[in-house]
């Protein structure tokens, strides 16, 4: 036996560094969404740039989902986990509209997403969602989600990278919060502004929002896209 075979200390092990690889399953591709409802209208938007760290992958990538005629979904987060939440959703919304011979109110869907989301809880779908349209009494509305399912009917709202430049903009020219200034609803034009002024105020800080901006208006007479350049650098 060789006599200078040894095993190796406790104390020799411990001041071994441990080193593994980190491996997530998940990819933030940027971008931000906002959604402001009126009275009979929602104004829902959001950015075409898709990222991967500082790399653009492109810039005309489509973050709005039309869910029925009266319903538009507006995602950022993971491109991969968005696509597959808008394909299930489109084909439950499908198979409802050919079992009951009409499509699925805008409350519904909001409560559906939020079911499909919390069933995914413990390997969510990366994506952070902004819901609006019209409800069955004809009132424009729109819904802030979480990864997991929690939501709330708000009058506006934003999700994305340039979220946090964009939420307190809206509090301000929507909310009128915490000022002495009578408080009155927007109309279609006034909120559609406000939306294209936000997003062109996060693509100037915000280096995964940028390229074009699609906006949608979602009123009692049908759903209306249009497009507008942001910052292409």
């Amino acid at each position: 036996m060789n006599s200078e075979l040894k095993l190796a200390s406790v104390s020799d092990i411990k001041e071994t560094p441990l080193s593994h690889r980190d491996f997530s399953p998940y990819t933030n591709n940027g971008g931000t969404t906002i959604a402001v409802a009126g009275k009979d209208f929602c104004i829902i938007g959001a950015d075409t740039r898709m990222s991967d760290g500082y790399s653009i992958n492109s810039r005309k990538v489509t973050k709005l989902c039309k869910l029925t005629d009266k319903c538009v979904l507006a995602s950022s987060g993971m491109q991969a986990d968005i696509l597959q939440l808008q394909k299930t959703l489109k084909a439950s919304l499908q198979m409802f509209e050919h079992n009951n011979g009409k499509q699925m109110s805008t409350p519904a869907i909001a409560q559906f997403l939020a079911n499909q989301l919390y069933y995914r809880r413990f390997f969510p779908y990366y994506s952070f969602n902004v819901l609006g349209g019209i409800d069955e009494f004809g009132n424009g509305c729109c819904w802030s989600y979480d990864a997991v399912g929690s939501h709330e009917r708000v009058r506006y709202t934003s999700s994305g990278t340039g979220q946090q430049l964009i939420q307190p903009l809206l509090d301000n020219q929507v909310g009128k919060t915490n000022q002495n200034v009578e408080k009155t609803l927007l109309s279609a034009q006034e909120a559609e502004d406000v939306v294209k002024d936000a997003l062109t105020s996060a693509g100037e800080r915000d280096i995964y929002t940028g390229d074009y901006a699609d906006i949608c208006r979602i009123d009692t007479t049908g759903i209306y896209f249009s497009e507008f350049e942001l910052k292409f650098d």
